[in-house]
């Protein structure tokens, strides 16, 4: 249900590491609890990030929520389609629904990070 190969934070934001950059999203599970996404606030090019900081927000039909940065470093892209086409989070939120890319300062940060299986469990226990 969870791609393999992203890591997981307890936020509900994933990552997918190419080489140095971390590309960041919200889990199908985050979309699917904010409902239809009407609005997203992107990060500046430029803007550096420690883990856990704010990148933005997101705004639905049911709430506005952050969205937090799973590791340090720079913000080096920000998928610019969210501008006019939010809802491509709710449609395809691990590919075309990606948030932001970012060169990661320390690779470290992925070992706080949780993995796919641990993930799954972890939004099972909040089902209960």
């Amino acid at each position: 249900m969870y791609p393999q190969n992203f890591y997981y934070t307890r936020d509900h934001e994933w990552v997918r590491v190419e080489g140095d950059v971390a590309i960041v999203g919200i889990t199908d599970y985050a979309q699917k609890q904010l409902g239809d996404i009407v609005y997203i606030e992107l990060p500046a090019l430029g803007t550096h990030l420690e883990v856990h900081q704010s990148i933005g927000s997101i705004e639905s039909v049911k709430a506005v929520s952050d969205v937090f940065s799973p590791v340090s470093g720079e913000v080096i892209e920000v998928n610019e389609e969210l501008n006019n086409s939010p809802e491509v989070i709710n449609q395809d939120p691990y590919d075309k629904g990606w948030i932001i890319k970012i060169r990661m300062k320390n690779k470290e940060d992925l070992n706080q990070l949780m993995t796919a299986s641990e993930y799954e469990k972890y939004v099972e226990s909040l089902e209960v």
